[in-house]
């Protein structure tokens, strides 16, 4: 059905103003061009809203019925255009963001401040999933856009590099590994260690650079979560090798951070959108800052 807002805003015109001439001038319309526009909706309607003599204009029953109705129609339809607005103009609105999830523990917390800070309205839900669930919720739009690891992505993705994540050493500070100078990759062969599983999108990357350098790990242990991992350590059960922004500074009294060398190993963290998308504008400000964070500031 096709509501005719135009014939819409004629009949209110001429019922408050009383007159035609009136009512086309305060629409910017000729005489003729306001009738027109009321015929089309008493047309549209099959009743008529309003008698005309040559000395004046009344409403009908069915007018004087409707007018408050069309009042509220148009101020409803005011006041919805408004908002929406207002949503592109003051960037107001809701957003959804998937990461995986050590990118909520250092990177994400600090542009989030920021953003509220500047803007308090806006409602934040982000969705913490493996780099493939990151994937999966942006082109399925269940999140309007993501924060992965760098790789291959499908074919509808567009990835913008964000920053380069070096893997390190996370043991407590009684480990024997805590007592050297410096730390090699060779140096914790001889130690237990606690891995990420193999879904998770860093598991294939070291797995890979280690084998590059012929190196070899005991991984003791084998966990999903490296908030799992990190518990694990702080209760001396191991060291662990994860993603430097894994862990909050000062979140662990007892637990040394150390890098790694020869080789340095890091994975790359991407933003990534559906090719075709078009970010609502609380996303896109988003979107914005998160791009143009500098990797200094962590």
């Amino acid at each position: 059905m096709k509501i005719d807002t135009i014939g819409v805003q004629a009949f209110i015109a001429i019922a408050e103003s009383g007159s035609f001439q009136t009512a086309a001038e305060s629409l910017f319309l000729s005489q003729a061009g306001i009738t027109r526009r009321l015929q089309n909706l008493e047309d549209y309607l099959g009743v008529k809203l309003i008698e005309r003599t040559t000395r004046s204009v009344a409403l009908t029953r069915v007018g004087e019925e409707f007018l408050p109705h069309a009042k509220r129609l148009l101020g409803e339809l005011a006041g919805s255009l408004t908002e929406i607005r207002d949503t592109g103009r003051l960037k107001r609105g809701s957003v959804t963001i998937a990461c995986v999830p050590t990118v909520g523990v250092r990177f994400l917390p600090r542009i989030i401040q920021a953003y509220s800070a500047q803007y308090p309205d806006n409602h934040i839900k982000i969705l913490d999933h493996t780099s493939a669930g990151v994937s999966s919720a942006v082109l399925q739009r269940e999140a309007e856009f993501g924060i992965t690891i760098a790789g291959s992505h499908h074919a509808e993705l567009l990835g913008v590099p964000l920053i380069e994540d070096e893997f390190v050493l996370v043991c407590r500070d009684d480990h024997p590994l805590a007592a050297l100078p410096t730390l090699q990759w060779r140096d914790l062969e001889p130690y237990p260690l606690i891995s990420i599983g193999q879904f998770s999108g860093n598991r294939p990357l070291l797995d890979r650079a280690l084998e590059e350098n012929q190196v070899t790990l005991q991984s003791l242990y084998e966990v999903q979560r490296v908030s799992t991992a990190l518990g694990l350590v702080a209760e001396g059960v191991g060291a662990a090798v994860l993603p430097g922004l894994a862990l909050q500074q000062d979140a662990y009294p007892h637990i040394r951070v150390m890098r790694l060398q020869n080789p340095v190993v890091s994975r790359g963290l991407v933003l990534i959108t559906r090719k075709t998308a078009e970010l609502s504008p609380a996303a896109q400000a988003l979107y914005e800052m998160v791009k143009a964070y500098p990797a200094q500031n962590l």
